[in-house]
C-alpha cells in the first residue's frame, strides 16, 4: 500500500516537474498533452490523470500570462522605440515606416499602412505601406466616408472588420474595392490619427485571410496612432521652425543688404551733395560724380552730354540701343537696363542734358539703380550751372567785346577789361569765326574757350568774333576752324588779325586796335570762303597777295618775304641772279630758250637756276595762283628796288 502511495505521489511530482519544463522551454500548446498521455500509457488511476490535467491548465494558464507579459513586453518596447525615434526626428518618411512596420510586426497581419488626410482635396491619400503587393493600392485616394478608412477618417472613431467584402457597415465604391481586392486584403482594422480633436490621418493592419481584432490590438494600434500624429506634428512644426528661421535668415539677409544699401545711397548722396556745392564754386565736378558712381557701384561709366558726346569715358562700346534706352530713361524717369549697360538720363524743357551710362558684369540693385539716377541728376546741375555762370559770364565778355569792335569811342572800356583779366596791352589775336547755323551752341563754344583763355568772345549773326591771348594769328585761326567745325559737326571759317602788341597797326591805343583787327579779320574769313577754303583758318600775312587786299597794315615787306623771301636772301648771300632770270622766265612766257636768249647764257644754266628756285621756294612754285604771286612779288621788288624810299 504505501509503495502504491509513494508511486501515486512520485508520479504527481514528475508531472508538475514536466509541466514546468515544459513552460521554461516555452513549449507549444500541444505539447502540454505530454504528460498526461505518458501516465496514462504508465497505467496512472484516475484521481492521478485529473490531477495531471488540473496541473496542465494551471501550466497552460501560466503559459498564456507569460505570453501576454512578453506581447506587453514588446509592445512596449516598440512604443518606447517609437517614442525614442521621435525625440531624434530627423526624416518624417524615416519614423512613419518604422511606426507601420512596427503595427504589422505586433499586430502579426500581413500588410500596415497609414493614410492622411488631405484638407485641399477634401480626401485622404495613401502615406506609407508596408507589405503592400499592389502598386494601385499604394496610390490609391480615399472619399472622406466613403470605405472603411473614410468612415475613421470620417468619424474619428476606430473601426474593424474580420471580412471587408462581407460588412455592410461601409460605403464600398468601386474604386476602393478593386484596390482592395487587388492587394487581396480580406480583415482591415483602422484607427485615427488624432491632433487634439482633429483627425489628420488613420492607420491600418490588415490581414488577407479572415480574422477578428481583440480589443488589446485595438488598443496597441491606436497608441502607435497616437505616436505617428506626434511625429507628424512634430515634423510639421519642425519644418514650420525650419521655414520660419529661414525666412529670418533670409530676411535678416535682405534687411543687411538693404541697409547697406541704404547707407551706401546715402554716404553717396553726401557725397555728390558735396560736389554740387564745390563743383558749383569752380564750375566743374562732373568728373568727380564718375569717380563716385564707379567707387560705389563699380564697372565703366561713360558721362555723354546733350549732343551725345562724352564728358567722361569713352564712346566706343555705345551703340544705338544706348541711345534709344536714354531716351526711354528720359520718359519713364528711371534707370533702363540694355544688356550689360544701366543708362540714367536727364532733359530739360524735353531736351536732354546728360546721359549716364554704367557697364558691369554684375547686376544693378534697385537701391543701387536710385544711386545712378541720383547721379544723373547731380551731373545735370552741375551742367546747368556751369552753363549758366559760363552764359552770364559770356554775357559780360561778350557785350565788352560788342563794344570794343563797334564803339571803340567808349570810355572805360581798357577799365572794363582789366576787371575780367583781360590785359589789353598783351599781345592779343582776334579772331572771326563764320558758321552755318547752330547759333547758340556756337555761342555756348566759343564763350567756354574765352572764359578758359582769359579772352573774350561774343556772337554777332552767323559769326562769333573772340579776343585770345596770342601772337601767332594764323595758327590760332586754324585751330578756332577745326575745333569749332567738329563742335557743330560742319565747316567753320576762321580769319584772325593781331589785335595788340607790337604786332598791330599804329593806332591811338590797343582798345582802336582791337576794333581795326576786328575789320581785318572778318575781311580775311570772308577772302577764305571766297577762295572755295571753307572750314579752313588763316591770318590776312598767309593769304599772299590777297592779304594786301583784307589787310589793314598792307605790309609789301611782308608779302615779299612769304612769296619770294628765300630767293631774295639767295642772291643776297651768293651773288646769283635767281631774281633776274626769274623775272626773265615770266617776261618770256615761261620759254626756257628765250629767257637763255635774253640773258646771254645756255639752256642748261636757265634749267639749274629754275631748278635752284624750285627747291627754295617749293615744287609748286609754278602752279597757276602761286605763279600769279611770285610774279606780282616780282614786280613789287622792282619797284621798291627803284623807288627805295618806299
Amino acid at each position: 500500500m504505501e509503495r502504491a502511495l509513494t508511486s501515486k505521489a512520485t508520479r504527481k511530482t514528475d508531472g508538475a516537474y514536466a509541466y514546468l519544463d515544459l513552460l521554461a522551454r516555452e513549449a507549444s500548446a500541444v505539447e502540454f498533452e505530454g504528460p498526461i498521455l505518458q501516465a496514462r500509457a504508465a497505467g496512472a488511476d484516475s484521481a492521478t490523470l485529473e490531477e495531471l490535467e488540473r496541473a496542465k491548465v494551471a501550466a497552460l494558464q501560466v503559459r498564456a500570462v507569460l505570453r501576454r507579459r512578453a506581447k506587453r513586453e514588446a509592445e512596449l518596447s516598440a512604443l518606447f522605440d517609437t517614442a525614442s525615434d521621435l525625440a531624434g526626428l530627423r526624416d518624417l518618411d524615416a519614423v512613419l515606416e518604422a511606426i507601420v512596420h512596427r503595427a504589422r510586426q505586433l499586430l502579426a497581419t500581413d500588410i500596415a499602412y497609414m493614410t492622411l488626410n488631405d484638407p485641399e482635396r477634401g480626401d485622404t491619400y495613401m502615406r506609407v505601406t508596408d507589405g503592400s503587393i499592389s502598386a494601385s493600392f499604394r496610390r490609391l485616394r480615399l472619399p472622406m466616408g466613403a470605405g472603411l478608412g473614410g468612415l475613421v477618417a470620417q468619424s474619428g472613431t476606430p473601426y474593424n472588420t474580420a471580412d471587408y467584402f462581407a460588412d455592410p457597415r461601409f460605403r464600398h465604391t468601386n474604386t476602393i474595392d478593386v484596390a482592395v481586392h487587388e492587394e487581396g486584403l480580406v480583415a482591415i482594422l483602422g484607427v485615427p490619427l488624432r491632433l487634439g480633436t482633429q483627425v489628420i490621418g488613420v492607420l491600418f493592419a490588415a490581414n488577407r485571410s479572415a480574422r477578428p481584432f481583440a480589443q488589446e490590438e485595438v488598443a496597441l494600434l491606436c497608441s502607435l496612432a497616437a505616436h505617428a500624429a506626434v511625429a507628424i506634428d512634430t515634423a510639421r512644426l519642425l519644418q514650420e521652425t525650419r521655414a520660419a528661421l529661414t525666412e529670418l535668415s533670409e530676411a535678416n539677409t535682405l534687411i543687411r543688404a538693404h541697409s547697406e544699401s541704404i547707407e551706401r545711397a546715402a554716404d553717396a548722396h553726401d557725397r555728390m551733395t558735396g560736389l554740387v556745392l564745390r563743383g558749383g564754386l569752380r564750375g566743374g565736378g562732373v568728373e568727380d560724380v564718375a569717380a563716385v558712381v564707379t567707387e560705389v557701384l563699380g564697372g565703366r561709366l561713360t558721362v555723354l552730354d546733350d549732343e551725345g558726346r562724352p564728358l567722361v569715358g569713352e564712346s566706343g562700346d555705345l551703340d544705338t540701343g544706348v541711345f534709344d534706352a536714354a531716351q526711354s530713361s528720359r520718359a519713364l524717369g528711371r534707370t533702363v537696363k540694355r544688356g550689360d549697360a544701366y543708362v540714367a538720363s536727364v532733359d530739360v524743357g524735353a531736351a536732354p542734358l546728360c546721359t549716364l551710362v554704367l557697364r558691369t558684369d554684375h547686376p544693378v540693385s534697385d537701391t543701387d539703380q536710385r544711386i545712378l539716377e541720383r547721379a544723373a541728376i547731380v551731373t545735370a546741375l552741375l551742367l546747368l550751372f556751369r552753363r549758366s555762370v559760363a552764359e552770364a559770364e559770356g554775357r559780360v565778355r561778350g557785350e565788352l567785346l560788342d563794344d570794343l569792335v563797334s564803339r571803340p569811342e567808349l570810355r572805360g572800356l581798357d577799365d572794363r577789361a582789366r576787371r575780367l583779366g583781360v590785359d589789353l596791352d598783351a599781345p592779343h589775336v582776334l579772331v572771326v569765326a563764320r558758321h552755318d547755323g547752330q547759333r547758340e551752341r556756337a555761342a555756348f563754344w566759343a564763350s567756354s574757350q574765352a572764359t578758359l583763355a582769359h579772352g573774350l568772345a561774343t556772337a554777332r549773326g552767323d559769326e562769333v568774333v573772340l579776343l585770345l591771348p596770342g601772337d601767332r594769328p594764323g595758327a590760332l585761326a586754324r585751330r578756332v576752324a577745326a575745333e569749332l567745325s567738329a563742335s557743330l559737326g560742319r565747316p567753320a571759317t576762321a580769319g584772325a588779325a593781331p589785335a595788340s602788341g607790337p604786332a598791330s597797326v599804329p593806332t591811338s591805343g590797343p582798345v582802336t586796335a582791337v576794333a581795326s583787327a576786328y575789320a581785318e579779320a572778318r575781311r580775311c574769313a570772308g577772302a577764305l570762303v571766297a577762295l572755295g577754303r571753307t572750314g579752313d583758318g588763316a591770318s590776312a600775312e598767309e593769304l599772299g597777295f590777297v592779304g594786301l587786299l583784307v589787310g589793314e597794315r598792307r605790309e609789301v615787306s611782308g608779302f615779299l618775304s612769304g612769296a619770294i623771301g628765300p630767293v631774295l636772301d639767295y642772291d643776297a648771300r651768293r651773288g646769283t641772279a635767281l631774281v633776274k632770270t626769274l623775272n626773265a622766265y615770266f617776261g618770256t612766257g615761261g620759254s626756257l630758250s628765250r629767257t637763255a636768249e635774253a640773258l646771254h647764257i645756255h639752256v642748261n644754266t636757265v634749267t639749274q637756276r629754275l631748278d635752284r628756285v624750285g627747291q627754295l621756294l617749293g615744287e609748286d612754285w609754278q602752279e597757276p595762283e602761286r605763279a600769279l604771286e611770285i610774279q606780282l612779288a616780282l614786280r613789287l621788288h622792282r619797284l621798291r628796288t627803284h623807288m627805295p624810299d618806299t
